[in-house]
Order: C-alpha cells, then structure tokens, then sequence
C-alpha cells in the first residue's frame, strides 16, 4: 500500500481561520496554473478524480485537504499566475497562499509542479521566495517530461538542479509523467520521509 493509496477528500478551506485543527502533519502541493498539479495527485493516488483537473486553469481556489491516514494530510493549494481571475480574487488567493506557506506550523514540506517545458518560471521563483523562510524541505516534480526526449529531460533536469543549489539549496528536483507513470516513486520516498521525521 503506498502512501497515497488511502487518499480521500477531507476539507476545502477558504480562509486561514477555517485551517484545520487536525494535530497531524501536512505536505502542500502548490504549481502554476495547467502545470500538471491536480494530474499528478491523481497519479500519486492512483485515483482518477481525487483532485479535480480542468482544462481551464485556475479551478483549484481554495486549500483543497486530502485525507493520507495515520493524521498526515495532503494540501491541493490553488493554482497561480492565471490571469483570467478578477484582481480582487487573485489578491485573496495570494494573501491565501503566502500566509499559509508561511506561518503554518503543521506543514512539514512543499511539493511544488512545473512544467518540465518551461520550468523556474518568474511565478515559480516568487513561490519559492514565499517559501524559503520557513527552512522546510521543497521538492520540485518537472512534470510533463513525456513530451521531451530523453536527452531534453537529462538537460533541463540538471539546469534546474543546479539553480536550484546555487538559489534554493533546500530544495530537491526530479522528472515526473503523469501519462506515463515516470517519477511516482521517486516523489512518494521524498514525501514519506518527510512525515517520517515527525
């Protein structure tokens, strides 16, 4: 049984004051919009619609909690830098997520997706900005790596890493597919460990 195997919904929270109370641990999953964050939950958890995939980007608006078992929680954070949301929901979101990523005590590692065809992204910089106070782990899935060659995937694999220890040094990388399954337990050892260390 692997770590996701038991996943199931839990909570949708809108507002920090909602954050559940729940004693456990929690692993958020943050991306740009259409990166492939809600294809690769559902991958991790084996499960077709655990975390709602759209082709319109910016469905995910709320912390979306996914239920793991043994008080450990998966955390759905809402999808950023798309543009096509009003100014004042976008706000709401960013304050939504800065603080969350911030302050919650609970949140023992991020996972953050980008897209292995455009990675380190401005937006994705500003996430990991948000984000390297804390002195939590981070894991980078480069996702949709399928749709590169293998020689391609090396080379932006090893272009991130080395950004990412030049900038983030807390932060680890690998390649991820959805659609072919690549990466899953690579991702699934990075994130036990993580609860483990409780």
């Amino acid at each position: 049984m692997g770590l996701f195997s038991r996943a199931a919904f839990f909570t949708t929270v809108n507002h920090l004051h909602d954050l559940p109370l729940h004693g456990g641990r929690e692993v958020a999953f943050a991306g740009r919009s259409n990166a492939g964050k809600s294809s690769a939950i559902n991958t991790l958890a084996n499960h077709v619609r655990l975390a709602y995939t759209s082709k319109t980007p910016g469905r995910t608006q709320h912390l979306n909690y996914f239920d793991l078992g043994d008080n450990r929680f998966l955390v759905d954070l809402p999808g950023y830098g798309y543009a096509k949301v009003p100014p004042d929901v976008k706000a709401h979101w960013e304050g939504l997520l800065s603080e969350y990523l911030q302050t919650r005590g609970t949140l023992c590692g991020l996972v953050v997706i980008m897209d292995a065809r455009h990675p380190l992204t401005e937006l994705d910089m500003q996430m990991l900005d948000w984000f390297a106070p804390t002195g939590k782990p981070v894991h980078v899935l480069l996702t949709k790596s399928d749709k590169l060659s293998r020689q391609q995937a090396t080379v932006t694999l090893n272009r991130v890493k080395l950004h990412l220890t030049e900038h983030f040094p807390h932060c680890t990388v690998q390649l991820f597919s959805s659609l072919k399954k690549i990466g899953m337990d690579e991702a699934e050892a990075v994130i036990a460990g993580w609860f483990a260390q409780a």
